[in-house]
């Protein structure tokens, strides 16, 4: 049996060291066999709504990751000696042309799918969503999709343009590739072009908590709504950044006052734990609005290294 893939060790070479992969694991550019789980960049924002830089995302996060330690104390897992864990680059895109890159993700990211590895993707804007959806929806049917993020994106065009980070979770309902009646929308907020953007969501059938909601809601109440929701469906995780209060994460293409703090999201995240998952992505980091600390980025590689381990206490 291979040896399985880990980050370099440490206490050996100092973690400030070394060419910048996600939490310093090894590069494996292409789907292999042994890999269990697998960190991939998609470098696309030019379906961006707002402020541009998602495009740089990918390596803002693998700069951040370099911090990361395995051990987890919250779920008492070594998210990288527990499986064979690999960096795996980034997905092919298209710039400036978000069904193309859709349909690139889509091809690429099965190839992982097929060799067995579980994905975390990091984006990007949220389009890249859609090309996800389609290869995970081609092996496993509808899924059920847990969605943590300032906005609904169910809007039926912008500018004339039907895919674009606003439409994404739309296009993938009527594509069949996500099951609205299993799927939650949580974190909601800001202002709106009219009421009906929040009624839009729940007319296509998902459940809607808004971010007010959310956090009173707390951990334990939120973890029983998606179980209750999603029980027994195969399940993909989308965090946008943009849940986050811009004081903590400015760096990003949306932002929204009033957000979720890393406190709060984070138990959000861990109460998830037994969830059947079979994807997740972090999407909508945009480096250049960040600030000196990147503070935007070392948050993000910490929710990526949250999904990690939450793999591992999967009931997938």
């Amino acid at each position: 049996m291979a040896t399985p893939y880990r980050p370099a060790d440490a206490l050996r070479s100092p973690r400030y060291a070394g060419v910048r992969t996600f939490a310093r694991l090894p590069l494996v550019p292409e789907p292999e066999l042994g890999v269990d789980a697998v960190v991939l960049g998609a470098p696309f924002d030019t379906a961006t709504s707002f402020r541009p830089g998602a495009r740089f995302g990918p390596e803002a996060v693998r700069s951040a990751s370099a911090l990361l330690r395995p051990w987890h104390p919250t779920l008492a897992v070594d998210v990288f000696g527990s499986s064979s864990t690999a960096d795996g680059g980034d997905l092919g895109v298209v710039p400036g042309n978000a069904e193309a890159t859709a349909a690139r993700l889509a091809e690429d990211l099965g190839g992982w799918l097929d060799a067995g590895a579980t994905p975390v993707v990091v984006g990007g804007d949220h389009s890249i969503l859609l090309g996800e959806l389609r290869a995970h929806a081609a092996r496993h049917g509808p899924l059920a999709l847990l969605l943590l993020d300032a906005h609904a994106d169910v809007w039926e065009d912008h500018c004339g343009e039907r895919l674009f980070g606003g439409t994404v979770i739309r296009r993938a309902v009527e594509e069949e590739l996500i099951d609205p009646q299993r799927s939650l929308l949580a974190g909601v907020r800001g202002p709106l072009y009219a009421e009906a953007d929040l009624e839009a969501a729940r007319e296509l059938g998902f459940e809607l908590i808004t971010g007010d909601e959310l956090r009173a809601l707390g951990p334990g109440e939120y973890s029983q709504r998606v179980l209750t929701r999603t029980a027994g469906a195969h399940c993909f995780l989308s965090f946008d950044i943009d849940v986050i209060d811009p004081a903590f994460a400015p760096g990003t293409g949306t932002p929204e006052v009033a957000g979720l703090l890393p406190h709060e999201a984070l138990p959000l995240l861990r109460s998830l734990a037994g969830t059947s998952f079979v994807g997740f992505d972090l999407v909508e980091v945009a480096p250049p609005y960040d600030g000196p600390g990147q503070t935007t980025a070392m948050l993000a590689a910490n929710i990526v290294w949250e999904m990690l381990a939450l793999r591992l206490v999967s009931a997938a």
